[in-house]
């Protein structure tokens, strides 16, 4: 568990094509200064056209989740998202020139791939973490999200699908920088060919192709082999961590979810900020003999956190 915030040593970019626009984009990342968190700037329409990362912003979880400031959005964000709070990245700036972040190859692997690039940089402010002291549950019996106490980050997914490629899978795994590199930011989004021409219809999937998505007809994969066995509740995962990036904070506890969603998942991350009796905002110190870390909470993080909250209302 990183004791210190982090953001990258240098700049760096890549270019694609947006899953659900079709068009193309050249995005940059960049270091950005202790307690700044994660801001889009739309170059293509001005230097100061600036979409912070954070649940207030988000205007769209039809297919993939969308934030919206001062009238202009960014799209599709939880894949790159899910990259920094896999690899303890808390403040960045991200440089896009379309509306839409690049899918790539439908995970979140080439995202950790540039900021093993670029370098993890240290910065000189203690991590902020959001740890739960009670349950927090949303949903019904049949779909449900919810976090229990923990002493770090987990996340148990199951899914039920009645198709005989997917079926049932669960998987459950501790969220350190490793798992999530090894185990977890592979998995690429899937979808269903009888719903692609629907789905355009809709004006979505304009970039979808077999190269940035499992495809899936009646009975089998369309485009080669699986990278992991449980490659498709994995990707549930990748969005699950990207969609609880917006709490602002990294979670200390256990996301449980069955047959969740971006819908849930931005359900329960409002629920969460809503119920502050059921967390607490708690930094870490290093000891001088050894390098274990202690709790410690602290209520000027917490004053902080509301005036934040108050900020973004006002904006």
């Amino acid at each position: 568990m990183n004791v210190y915030q982090q953001t990258i040593r240098m700049d760096i970019g890549c270019s694609g094509i947006g899953l659900h626009s079709g068009q193309k984009v050249r995005m940059n990342l960049k270091p950005a200064p202790p307690n700044t968190g994660v801001i889009f700037k739309r170059v293509d329409i001005s230097e100061n056209c600036l979409i912070k990362a954070h649940a207030m912003n988000l205007n769209n979880v039809n297919y993939a989740s969308t934030l919206r400031q001062n009238g202009y959005e960014v799209q599709t964000v939880e894949h790159l998202l899910a990259a920094l709070m896999g690899l303890g990245i808390d403040n960045l700036i991200v440089e896009i020139d379309s509306p839409e972040i690049p899918i790539m190859d439908g995970s979140a692997v080439p995202f950790v791939f540039l900021i093993h690039e670029a370098g993890i940089l240290k910065q000189d402010k203690p991590k902020k973490y959001l740890k739960i002291k009670r349950t927090i549950r949303v949903g019904d019996k049949d779909k449900y999200i919810k976090v229990v106490p923990d002493d770090q980050f987990k996340i148990s997914y199951s899914i039920a699908f009645d198709h005989p490629v997917i079926g049932t899978q669960s998987a459950s795994y501790a969220c350190t920088e490793e798992n999530f590199a090894k185990k977890i930011s592979r998995a690429r989004t899937f979808g269903f060919l009888s719903e692609v021409k629907e789905l355009r219809k809709r004006g979505l999937t304009k970039g979808g192709s077999l190269d940035n998505a499992v495809v899936i007809d009646d009975y089998r994969i369309l485009n080669g082999r699986l990278r992991y066995k449980d490659e498709f509740v994995c990707h549930k995962m990748i969005d699950a961590m990207g969609d609880l990036y917006l709490l602002g904070y990294p979670i200390i506890g256990h996301i449980i979810a069955y047959r969740a969603g971006h819908g849930l998942h931005a359900t329960l991350v409002d629920k969460i900020l809503k119920n502050r009796s059921r967390w607490e905002l708690v930094t870490f110190e290093v000891l001088e003999k050894g390098l274990e870390p202690i709790s410690v909470t602290d209520k000027k993080l917490e004053r902080d956190f509301v005036q934040k909250d108050l900020d973004i209302h006002m904006a």
